[in-house]
């Protein structure tokens, strides 16, 4: 089944380290989020498309010879007046991200560029909050995802929080929480785990998802690893150590390869899934993610699948 994501597409200035006058020094990288699980899924074998918008420049240009490169179908992505969206990303020196944002033309896509055909053909719909931020594109998204719920797609989402983007945390919890009635899969990390729950103990915070209907949510919990709930079941998958060079992109990665694993499955998504079964999908996205932390970047850190069966 095609796994269609919809969402931002953006250039990711990442810091790459300093030159010899200690001066910063970045990479334009591709990414934003849904973007990125296309590419992480594509690249682990999966079929994707992606529905969103980039600028009249070269950025722009750039970002769909990316996802054409990387076998991530661009018909649902449309061009818009204006400069490509930019997020500048600054690393610690443990690895840990910082991140301003230059907003553009991701934010102005509007429902009806959202091409209904490719949504109809998809087996997995997958989103991200950061198109919740603005409108037009948060409109285009909800109601993208609504139509989707409505057609018996399995809908999959990862809030991202991004505190940058909100005016402030009250508005991002409430526009963070209002599609959870139609999501079937969930990814948190910590951080979101409490402003989507009220809670930050991973039990507590996944039966609260559970009561709203979402059947399997996972919650990131760096490197120990990721805790599950499926239906009444719950545990925790362990992570897998690895030399860290930068955690961009590391969590989009173990959603992609999530979602490869399950676009593969004849009977549907999660129809019949056993702990058995998503905890060794676990363990192969936890592997990808950590061959992504290894290498800088986000889209270009992404493992293969050739690469994984090494």
């Amino acid at each position: 089944m095609r796994i269609v994501t919809i969402g931002e597409i953006l250039i990711d200035l990442t810091q790459t380290g300093y030159n010899q006058q200690n001066i910063p020094m970045y990479a334009a990288n591709p990414g934003g989020a849904p973007a990125n699980v296309a590419v992480a899924a594509s690249r682990l074998g999966a079929d994707t498309a992606f529905v969103g918008m980039v600028g009249s420049d070269g950025f722009g240009t750039y970002l769909s010879q990316v996802l054409e490169e990387n076998n991530v179908s661009t018909q649902g992505l449309r061009v818009g007046q204006g400069a490509t969206t930019l997020a500048v990303v600054s690393v610690s020196a443990q690895g840990e991200r910082s991140f301003q944002f230059m907003r553009g033309a991701d934010a102005n896509l509007t429902a009806d560029q959202v091409d209904g055909d490719l949504m109809a053909g998809a087996g997995i719909v997958h989103f991200g909050s950061v198109s919740l931020t603005a409108d037009p594109a948060r409109t285009a998204t909800l109601h993208a995802v609504e139509q989707a719920k409505q057609q018996g797609v399995t809908v999959s989402y990862d809030p991202n929080y991004r505190a940058a983007l909100w005016n402030s945390q009250d508005q991002a919890v409430e526009w963070m929480r209002r599609p959870l009635s139609s999501v079937d899969i969930l990814k948190l990390s910590d951080e979101e785990m409490e402003l989507l729950s009220g809670s930050n103990d991973p039990e507590t915070c996944s039966q609260v998802m559970a009561d709203k209907g979402i059947s399997l949510v996972l919650i990131t919990l760096g490197s120990e690893g990721v805790f599950y709930r499926l239906g009444d079941a719950t545990g925790v998958v362990p992570g897998v150590p690895t030399k860290v060079a930068d955690t961009n992109g590391a969590g989009d990665t173990f959603f992609g390869a999530v979602l490869s694993r399950l676009s593969r499955r004849t009977q549907g998504a999660l129809e019949g899934l056993t702990k058995e079964e998503l905890e060794e999908i676990l363990t192969f996205a936890n592997r990808a993610a950590s061959v992504t932390c290894s290498r800088s970047g986000a889209i270009p850190a992404m493992p293969t699948l050739e690469e994984l069966a090494q």
